[in-house]
């Protein structure tokens, strides 16, 4: 089954969303039966490239409001990263532009690896305050990742991998995508923003059907308490 998901490293519910679907390909029992493509969708393209400011300031200043007033307006997101599992640290988050993020993960995605990438700089920029316009974090994640940090560092420097960006941005125009998260199943069903669980559950299933697969059935128990061929175990 293919998914694709257009999606950004700064953006609080496409991590969360990330979350539910990785669950309900769990649940759903689709676990090792997915491929799942990430797009590039910038939602701050205008993030300047150096001396960001800190994720509170520049909300304050882009909605003309004072620091309690923004910080306000993150309350909700936290308690919805919470129920997947997901602390976020607003206070330690940077505003970051995430070109160079992209770039690096369609390199990355030739080693499939992507999906441990986006893990890395999503927990990174969410949970631990990281940069991910940082080249030094991003190449501490290649590392991490046991990919050639000297070709990483060229990819970084260079504009490699810009057309496959510009790809993502016109099949995003192709599909109406205007937010993310937004989830593609088999090029049939899409899914837009953090649903819950079951949604995915529900979308899985209809995209399998698609695909033409079956979900696997997941064992429990040690069969001790059971009954065969006219005996029971005692």
């Amino acid at each position: 089954m293919k998914i694709e998901i257009f999606s950004d490293f700064t953006c609080p519910f496409c991590y969360i969303g990330k979350r539910e679907l990785e669950r309900a390909i769990d649940l759903a029992g689709y676990t090792g039966q997915v491929e799942i493509e990430y797009k590039a969708f910038q939602i701050a393209p205008d993030t300047p490239r150096k001396n960001a400011p800190m994720l509170y300031e520049g909300m304050a200043e882009k909605f003309d409001s004072t620091l309690e007033e923004v910080k306000g307006m993150t309350k909700n997101i936290a308690v919805r990263a919470a129920e997947v599992g997901l602390h976020y640290n607003f206070e330690e988050m940077k505003t970051a532009h995430t070109e160079k993020a992209h770039r690096l993960a369609k390199w990355v995605r030739q080693f499939s690896k992507e999906s441990a990438y986006t893990e890395a700089l999503m927990r990174g920029y969410f949970l631990e305050g990281k940069d991910v316009n940082d080249s030094k974090f991003l190449l501490t994640v290649i590392e991490a990742l046991d990919l050639d940090v000297n070709l990483a560092q060229e990819v970084i420097k260079s504009n490699d991998f810009s057309e496959a960006l510009d790809k993502d941005r016109y099949d995003a125009q192709q599909l109406g995508v205007q937010s993310v998260p937004f989830f593609v199943f088999e090029n049939r069903y899409g899914i837009k923003g953090a649903e819950p669980t079951e949604v995915f559950v529900r979308t899985l299933h209809q995209a399998a059907e698609i695909a033409g697969i079956q979900p696997v059935l997941k064992m429990t128990g040690d069969g001790e308490s059971s009954c065969a061929a006219g005996e029971c175990k005692i």
